[in-house]
This record gives structure tokens, C-alpha cells and sequence, in this order.
């Protein structure tokens, strides 16, 4: 886990007797890895004010998601003018909609615990200079070479599928 802490929550099932869900449940969801079985969707904003969702493969480390992008996508384009973006997931246990900003992530260490995490996942990514390679990736990734995005949580929404049910929204700093 990480020290990623909520300033603060709304219990949104309040009304039908639900409890609060604790921030640790949908964390502990986040950092169970990258899976070919979980497909996390980026939503973003063209510059004319149109929306556009793509999905992807996300990973959560020290408090943060990241994901690639080739530079010439249409998600990496929006992210280029506007980095306020929402990400939604569907994990065991909890559905997701985060509230934040993503921005390139060019540091070498972060790239590579990154790459690593993905080849966990079984996606065998390499660093390369500022960026990630690999033999394959998702054609909404574009082609090699990909760049690292790093999302910041500003808010989140969860919604428990398996008890104790609940529905909550967090606010964290940024």
C-alpha cells in the first residue's frame, strides 16, 4: 500500500444503510497488478470540447496509476493540451471512477519499477531511452515506443460488488 490518504469522504449510500467504504478496500484492489483481465478506460478531452475514452492497461504503484501511450494517439494528443482526465475500472470487488490529472513520467527509475510491473503482468515491456518497447501492445496504444504516463488522484468514486456494500466518494490533495 502506500500513503496515499483521503482528505475526505462522502458516504453516497448513506440513504439505503450502506457504510462508508474505506479507502484501503478500493486501494488494495488498485494494487493487485496489471492482468490481461482488467481493462482500465481513460476519458479525455479534445481541444474542440468533445469527449474521448479509450481503453487500457493501467497499473497502481506508490500511490499513482500509470499507463502508455504512443505521443501520436488521440488520449496522448488530449492529455498534451488538457491533463485533467477520469479513469474507470471495474476490479474484483469494487467498481472505480478516478478523478485526475496525467502527465508524461520520464524519470528513468519510475520507467523502469513500471516496465517491470508490466512484465509481471506479462507484458514483456522494456525501457528504452525515455519510453517503454515491447514486441506487442494494444492497437489504442499505437506503435512502439510508448510513452509512460503518470495519472495524480484528485477524487474517486467506488462502489463495492461483493459485501460489506457500500458506495463512497474520496478527496485527496494534489
Amino acid at each position: 500500500m502506500t500513503d496515499l490518504t483521503p482528505l475526505a469522504s462522502k458516504n453516497l449510500g448513506e440513504r439505503y444503510g450502506l457504510p462508508v467504504v474505506d479507502w484501503a478496500r478500493a486501494e488494495e484492489a488498485l494494487a493487485q497488478g496489471p492482468t490481461p483481465e482488467v481493462t482500465y478506460f481513460i476519458g479525455t478531452c479534445r481541444p474542440d470540447g468533445t469527449p474521448h475514452a479509450a481503453g487500457l492497461g493501467a497499473q497502481w504503484s506508490q500511490g499513482a496509476l500509470y499507463f502508455t501511450s504512443n505521443p501520436t494517439t488521440r488520449k496522448a494528443r488530449d492529455l498534451a493540451v488538457n491533463p485533467r482526465c477520469t479513469m474507470s475500472v471495474r476490479l474484483p470487488g469494487v467498481d472505480l471512477v478516478l478523478e485526475g490529472e496525467a502527465r508524461r513520467e520520464t524519470d528513468a527509475a519510475t520507467l523502469e519499477r513500471i516496465a517491470a510491473g508490466y512484465r509481471a503482468g506479462g507484458w514483456p515491456a522494456e525501457v528504452q531511452d525515455d519510453a517503454l518497447t515491447a514486441p506487442y501492445s494494444a492497437p489504442s496504444a499505437g506503435p512502439a515506443p510508448w510513452h509512460v504516463y503518470r495519472f495524480t488522484l484528485h477524487a474517486a468514486v467506488g462502489l463495492t460488488t461483493t459485501e460489506p456494500g457500500g458506495a463512497t466518494r474520496w478527496t485527496f490533495a494534489h
